[in-house]
């Protein structure tokens, strides 16, 4: 057979998945039994079959709008015939800077400033090499050191890998970003079961931050990074006051705070992002995921006046932050933003999700007390539901439930071990919520 011809049967065989080297996925036992999609609309997913498949993740945390809005296609569409590419080195096209004003006035305080990237991850990374530069800007070179958070997810750059504290997500990449340390988590079950919200127990745990401070000098430190509500671990809320808190240590000790709003950001805890809802105003905000709705990759950083201020010296033209991406800012995503935003104003969808949220709230409590049910925790429009591990194979329970609701079900979740999250997009109904969790009180009771 000639390589043409291969080329091209290969090319006719729709079925087989062999080649494709899956992200975060258990490969074989995905390719034994495939959960394929085919198409999505609004808030529902469809299987090859046809098969409508309640959306009950928004995606990947990212499909806050919905899926394939016409407006966002449209705009897309028209922005592919007219610039498919421009360059941001040195260049630059309209939208972009439509966009990072629009973004800008959507932040609270002086977070004025918007350095595009292409995902969460190049965002986390972007953010912790402002903060380096910043402080060598500042004359104060010495401040290398970050501090993370246990079960906090930054993305799999070698910074956010480094800050991040998902132990399966650092441990076979070997030493990483040098001189990072932790803050503890903020979960205790004992304490904080069953909360509707944010959890009334855990704002000290902020205080652990001066311990860290004094074992390695606030001279040392650039900053400190955490998520409002740390997503990727299975949803685990800032327990009430904590993030003022941290906000208090880091000025006493001038230190910048990032928050990751990657999965917060856009609407998914009731504002913006989730600094206006916790009356908090960080030096940087990353951003990703729902700023286009998931429809075309697009992340990036959002810094307070000061910092970005703190490049602009020297002489005129010489580069001031030698950072960036092919792609940052790329046309299509722009026009993707643009068209979200537009969404979320016109639609109002970050009041809506205010406005479900004690109803989001009483559904997934209703799930307390069926079978392996451990812990029930929700904020805004997300929700996890703990389960009890099978004594011989962690995090099976879980994977036979995600398998149990895509194919029997209906109905698309996600996974973290044993634990379920349900994050529906923001255009979700009151029947729909229904239905999210009536589907996941039988999933389950089907693998009890």
């Amino acid at each position: 057979m000639t390589q043409a011809h291969k080329t091209s049967v290969t090319a006719a065989v729709p079925n087989d998945l062999e080649a494709f080297f899956m992200p975060f996925t258990a490969n074989r036992a995905f390719k034994a039994r495939p959960r394929l999609i085919a198409r999505a609309k609004d808030m529902h997913y469809y299987a090859p079959d046809g098969r409508a498949i309640l959306d009950g993740a928004a995606g990947l945390w990212c499909t806050n709008a919905g899926h394939n809005r016409d407006p966002i296609v449209q705009a897309i569409q028209a922005q592919a015939a007219t610039l498919d590419f421009a360059p941001t080195f040195q260049f630059g096209h309209p939208r972009a800077f439509e966009l990072a004003s629009r973004i800008a006035a959507l932040a609270p305080g002086d977070l004025d400033q918007v350095f595009f990237c292409n995902s969460g991850s190049e965002a986390a990374d972007t953010a912790l090499k402002i903060a380096l530069a910043y402080w060598v800007a500042r004359g104060q070179g010495q401040r290398t050191r970050f501090i993370g958070r246990e079960r906090g997810y930054h993305g799999v750059g070698f910074g956010g890998m480094a800050v991040g504290g998902l132990a399966n997500n650092r441990k076979a990449f070997g030493a990483m970003l040098p001189g990072v340390d932790h803050l503890p988590h903020t979960y205790n079950r004992e304490h904080q079961a069953y909360s509707k919200g944010e959890p009334e127990w855990g704002a000290h745990l902020a205080d652990e931050l001066e311990r860290i401070v004094a074992l390695h000098s606030d001279t040392t430190i650039a900053g400190v990074i955490v998520e409002p509500m740390a997503g990727s671990t299975a949803v685990l809320p800032a327990p009430q006051g904590y993030l003022k808190r941290l906000r208090q240590i880091c000025d006493k000790y001038g230190l910048l705070l990032i928050f990751d709003e990657v999965i917060t950001g856009f609407g998914r805890l009731g504002h913006a992002f989730a600094a206006e809802r916790y009356g908090v105003i960080p030096d940087m905000i990353t951003f990703a995921k729902g700023v286009t709705s998931g429809s075309v990759p697009m992340g990036g950083v959002i810094c307070r006046k000061g910092i970005h201020d703190a490049f602009m010296t020297g002489p005129e033209h010489v580069v001031e932050f030698f950072h960036g991406y092919t792609y940052s800012a790329h046309p299509l995503a722009c026009a993707a933003g643009l068209a979200t935003l537009d969404l979320y104003r016109d639609e109002d969808l970050f009041a809506r999700a205010r406005k479900l949220e004690p109803m989001w709230y009483d559904a997934a409590m209703s799930l307390k007390g069926l079978p392996n049910v451990l812990d029930i925790r929700c904020v805004g429009l997300t929700a996890a539901v703990d389960l009890a591990s099978k004594p011989d194979a962690v995090g099976k329970r879980g994977y036979e439930a995600m398998e149990r609701g895509f194919h029997d079900e209906n109905i698309m979740f996600r996974i973290v071990g044993d634990s379920l999250a349900v994050t529906p997009p923001l255009i979700v109904s009151e029947s729909q919520i229904g239905e999210i969790f009536d589907k996941l009180g039988k999933v389950i009771k089907a693998v009890a």
